[in-house]
């Protein structure tokens, strides 16, 4: 890209600094790759998955990985809207962050969003206290960290990180980033669910 203003190629030139929206960007990227990674150990709990028996062939605890990577996306998420306190042009209050109803701009991707944070918290408190709540009720709760990673999605997709309810543009790399989420997602989950059928056909044909 030509700047004629300043006589060179600014395309090649690196940024010299980074806005309070640009850092909240970012950060919000990082929580969905974060949820995203959390989703992808859960899903291979699911399967059974062994790293001692499959790669990498060695013994490590990622039930606890999965756990830390819970607390780690929920950290993010909550930082991610955070950050916009610090913004002067749109001026968001706590308020705003808390009940984005009426926020200062796209307050309804960002009410979306809020609604992620809370179902992560949701889910984050119920799996602390999970030996308390028993396994069969625990686990009917931890289900609806699939409602929050569709929100949170939703929201990383349908909002301008520019703030400015600008047109999507579905090739930015930020979008492509989180269209690939949804897209890992997706296909592991469905194959989640065709294997969960699976065995259940398998217990009922094996039941005399």
């Amino acid at each position: 890209m030509w700047d004629a203003s300043e006589g060179h190629d600014s395309f090649f030139m690196p940024p010299t600094s980074i806005t309070v929206l640009d850092l909240s960007a970012y950060v919000g990227l990082l929580a969905v790759g974060a949820l995203t990674l959390n989703m992808l150990l859960g899903l291979l709990m699911a399967f059974r998955y062994s790293p001692h028996r499959s790669w990498p062939h060695r013994r490590f605890n990622y039930f606890r990985l999965h756990n830390w990577m819970g607390y780690v996306a929920l950290g993010v998420s909550i930082l991610h809207p955070a950050i916009l306190l610090s913004s002067k042009n749109p001026r968001f209050r706590i308020l705003d962050l808390a009940y984005p109803v009426h926020s200062p701009s796209q307050p309804l991707d960002n009410t979306i969003g809020a609604i992620a944070i809370y179902l992560l918290a949701f889910v984050a408190v119920t799996s602390y206290i999970r030996i308390r709540l028993g396994r069969h009720l625990w686990k009917s709760f931890h289900f609806s960290v699939y409602f929050a990673a569709a929100a949170l999605f939703w929201h990383s997709l349908f909002t301008d990180p520019a703030l400015k309810s600008a047109p999507m543009n579905w090739f930015d790399g930020g979008k492509l980033f989180v269209e690939s989420c949804v897209l890992l997602i997706a296909a592991v989950s469905l194959l989640r669910l065709r294997y969960a059928r699976k065995k259940a056909c398998y217990a009922r044909q094996s039941t005399p």
